[in-house]
């Protein structure tokens, strides 16, 4: 696809501020490591989290927790540095990019900004409608379970994808068995979500009721849309059924900026003591289909 000489103008900008931000050292941290420096966490502190009532997609259900048991030593190691990740400290290179995206898209209008981003796939455009025709249903195809994970299964069975075709290892929950297929496939990623994609949550309900946050990776949903500011919407299967939720990981702790702008949804309602949890704080990490 061609683009007109405003469309390189704005895509070389992009280019000189995103190049601004820091990127680890892949080869020598790994793929999954989180980023080594981040905005000190005071400047990410939302006072209004503990105080909003719980709102958006609450009540989220989900399996037993998972075991951080896989095939290989190197499996177990990056689920267990995903779920230690303070979501605080992902958005270094993902605050910058949002910045210049939103930027970009209000300089040059949405026609223009679609230009600039690779459309989604057939495969995941597949995905991403199979998912919208569930929008409101509180039960599931009988083919499936009624939960987060029998969602995903049915729209990435449009695609022809069955995630859960590899089986599950003794005592998995299906959302790590989904993950480890992922992992295995070199799916898994923690920036630029596309639509389509897989996103996976820990800690989004008190399976053990012992109220602590101690219960693994425990939801998973599939990316709709991604607005420019970077801000995620993802269909998933929750307490009252299958809706829409947004996300933005470049401020994980914040449901809604000064000027109203929702960017992250609550995803863990307040119970026994403890705040209601926003996607931001909970989220692990994306997904991506080509490879399943």
């Amino acid at each position: 696809m061609l683009l007109r000489r405003s469309s390189l103008v704005i895509l070389m900008s992009l280019g000189c501020l995103v190049g601004c931000a820091h990127v680890p050292d892949v080869a020598s941290h790994g793929a999954l490591e989180r980023p080594a420096a981040g905005p000190s966490k005071a400047s990410w502190v939302s006072p209004g989290v503990v105080a909003v009532g719980a709102g958006g997609a609450l009540g989220v259900k989900a399996e037993a927790p998972p075991p951080l048991e896989f095939v290989t030593p190197e499996g177990r190691d990056a689920l267990a540095a995903l779920m230690a990740a303070d979501p605080r400290e992902l958005p270094e290179e993902a605050g910058v990019i949002a910045a210049a995206l939103e930027a970009a898209a209000l300089f040059t209008g949405p026609a223009l900004w679609d230009e600039l981003l690779p459309p989604p796939s057939k495969q995941a455009r597949g995905i991403v409608a199979r998912a919208a025709q569930l929008v409101g249903a509180r039960r599931l195809d009988r083919s499936v379970p009624n939960d987060c994970s029998g969602l995903v299964r049915l729209a990435y069975l449009q695609a022809g994808i069955d995630l859960v075709a590899h089986g599950f290892l003794a005592g998995e929950n299906a959302v790590t068995g989904i993950f480890r297929r992922a992992q295995a496939a070199g799916a898994v990623h923690r920036l630029n979500p596309r639509p389509g994609d897989l996103a996976f949550f820990k800690e989004t309900y008190d399976r053990n009721r012992d109220g602590k946050r101690n219960d693994g990776m425990t939801h998973i949903a599939v990316v709709e849309r991604v607005d420019a500011d970077g801000t995620v919407t993802f269909i998933h299967r929750g307490g009252k059924g299958v809706s829409r939720s947004r996300m933005n990981l470049a401020f994980p702790t914040v449901h809604r900026q000064a000027k109203g702008a929702l960017l992250n949804d609550f995803i863990r309602p307040a119970s026994k003591g403890l705040r209601a949890y926003l996607a931001g704080e909970l989220f692990v990490a994306f997904a991506s289909p080509g490879g399943l």
